[in-house]
């Protein structure tokens, strides 16, 4: 038995979420923060056999999978000016861990 922590953008949370369970893989969802963007993020923790936890790593891989986007960097007064900067967002980390014990109750 495997426990993968994924940590995903607050933004593909759900497109993962919903993939994971059309594949039948029950998630639990965790608030969570940091990142270079300042933006939320979701922790999401399943619990699934060893020979599955490739499957669950490529449907993460789908679903948020890195891009790039165009972000405002403000400089100087807002009144003034600002410039545009393309960054690489998305992706996930994730986590794979042994579990000792897991019981369903």
């Amino acid at each position: 038995m495997k426990l993968i922590y994924v940590i995903v953008r607050n933004v593909d949370s759900t497109r993962v979420t919903e993939g994971l369970n059309t594949k039948g893989f029950y998630v639990t969802k965790l608030a969570s923060t940091g990142g270079f963007l300042r933006e939320g993020n979701t922790t999401l923790l399943i619990g699934t056999e060893e020979e599955k936890v490739d499957e669950v790593i490529e449907l993460v891989k789908k679903e948020c999978g890195p891009r790039q986007q165009i972000i405002s960097n403000p400089v100087g007064s807002a009144e003034f000016y600002s410039t545009q900067v393309m960054v690489n967002v998305g992706g996930a980390i994730i986590f794979v861990t042994d579990v000792d014990r897991f019981e369903r109750i």
